[in-house]
């Protein structure tokens, strides 16, 4: 059957072009917003019975969970953007300038990583020069590689196939600057370590969020539980656009019609389409693209994923004063204090979100409950004698695509050689690593180029070229 904004939507409106989206993630969510907002009748479908893809929320007893901390950047214009369309920046708000405590275990040392209001590169400076996790060699030396790393063209297709470690190597910085600086921030955006990374990637991280603009790297995070956001909020925004919303409706098979649109087809219906938009992980992209859509459609079973496994910890007592901080010196990586997020009435409940998991993503709970509680008692004095009232773990072992050395040359554009059928995702060639600002920018591109093909207005559209360095 059509879908109903194809003839007629629920008020009885006459119809136009009508657009399918596979996918109910940011990026599925923000392409639905865009086509609707240009007129198109959208149909969203979404297998999971909820909005939100891999950064969504669940309930445990009295906690509202995230099923891993989250968190983005004052660069990431493309997602502020989302939060503002969905009216829900007032949560999720940024620091007022960049402040990073970072923990060395071993030492008891507490250093941090902020910015002055300086222009660049001259706002990080003064933090540079008295950053203890470093020595005063390894200070210069990071200083010579940040202009050296400024200086690289993102253009460059050689980037991609090199690794950034091997370069940072190259410009002098010690393991120890890798781990207390260049990993720190590496790992948490690039979910890889500098050697397992894409210096295409990691320089593109660095150069925008540490050396474009003053301001670019300052941190934002939800206050809220982000199904609050990525659910919640983005399905009232899309019911406000229009958008017919199906959860629990996996997609079977996508296919042409004889007069040359598209049928997709779900348990139960078959809607029909002019445009289709599959915004979906890589693997299930590739089982759904009809013939011919793309010249090498296996390239995108060799987009390796990298899980991220996150630690959830309930205390009876505080433990942390800060809303965060990130460690050396142990397997700890970044703790978050997510206390009034989840609800908790009494206690304080921590996560730790662990990149590059590896080699623990499949651990069983109880033996990372022996190796973390320790590691927080090390790092926490507090947590000492403190009760530990529940202790989980969530787990995505397809967190996002792996940013290793020649994945660039594997990662499609938007459009498709079928006219019509479009990709979104993170894992799509957004220029970015597999973020919520990637995801976003990935639903935008693929509205833009079916609108672009339908001869529809695309003034609305967010333009983001500019903010990429």
């Amino acid at each position: 059957m059509r879908p109903e904004g194809l003839t007629a939507d629920a008020e009885g409106r006459p119809g136009g072009a009508a657009a399918v989206v596979i996918g109910g993630g940011l990026a599925g969510i923000t392409a639905a917003l865009s086509l609707a907002d240009a007129g198109l009748r959208v149909t969203l479908l979404e297998g999971r019975p909820r909005l939100g893809g891999l950064a969504f929320s669940f309930r445990r007893g009295e906690l509202t969970v995230d099923n891993g901390q989250h968190v983005y950047l004052r660069c990431c214009t493309a997602y502020r953007w989302f939060l503002d369309r969905v009216e829900g920046a007032h949560l999720a708000p940024l620091q007022e300038r960049l402040d990073v405590p970072v923990l060395d275990a071993d030492r008891n040392r507490l250093g941090r990583l902020r910015r002055a209001a300086l222009p660049v590169p001259l706002h990080l400076a003064a933090s540079l020069a008295t950053y203890p996790h470093l020595s005063l060699a390894e200070r210069a030396n990071v200083g010579r590689a940040a202009l050296a790393l400024k200086g690289l063209d993102l253009a460059d297709p050689v980037l991609d196939g090199q690794d950034f470690g091997s370069w940072l190597a190259r410009h002098g910085q010690t393991p120890r600057a890798i781990e207390a600086l260049w990993d720190l921030v590496g790992v948490a955006t690039l979910n890889a370590v500098a050697g397992d990374a894409s210096l295409g990637l990691a320089a593109m991280v660095f150069k925008t969020g540490l050396l474009s603009e003053p301001g670019a790297a300052d941190i934002g995070w939800s206050r809220v539980p982000l199904g609050d956001l990525h659910d919640t909020l983005a399905r009232k925004a899309l019911d406000a656009a229009g958008v017919r919303t199906e959860l629990r409706a996996r997609v079977t098979s996508v296919s042409r019609t004889d007069d040359g649109g598209w049928r997709v087809e779900v348990p139960g219906e078959a809607i029909e389409a002019d445009t289709v938009v599959l915004a979906v992980p890589q693997h299930e992209a590739h089982d759904l693209l009809p013939d011919g859509a793309l010249d090498q459609p296996d390239r995108l079973l060799d987009i390796d994923n990298a899980p991220i496994l996150n630690v959830h910890v309930v205390y009876d007592r505080k433990v942390l004063k800060r809303p965060f901080f990130a460690a050396l010196g142990t397997p700890v990586q970044w703790v978050f204090d997510r206390t009034e997020a989840s609800g908790l009435a009494e206690g304080q409940y921590l996560a730790l979100s662990q990149s590059a998991a590896q080699d623990e993503i499949d651990a069983p709970v109880a033996a990372l409950r022996e190796r973390y509680l320790p590691e927080l008692e090390r790092l926490l004095p507090a947590a000492h004698g403190a009760e530990v009232r529940d202790f989980f773990v969530t787990r995505e072992r397809t967190a996002t695509f792996a940013p290793t050395p020649g994945v660039g040359r594997l990662r499609p554009g938007a459009r498709t050689k079928a006219r019509g059928l479009y990709l979104a995702g993170a894992w799509t060639a957004t220029g970015w690593p597999a973020t919520m600002e990637s995801a976003v920018r990935s639903g935008i591109s693929a509205a833009e180029a079916a609108l672009s093909v339908l001869d529809r207005p695309r003034d609305h559209l967010f333009a983001f070229e500019e903010a990429t360095a």
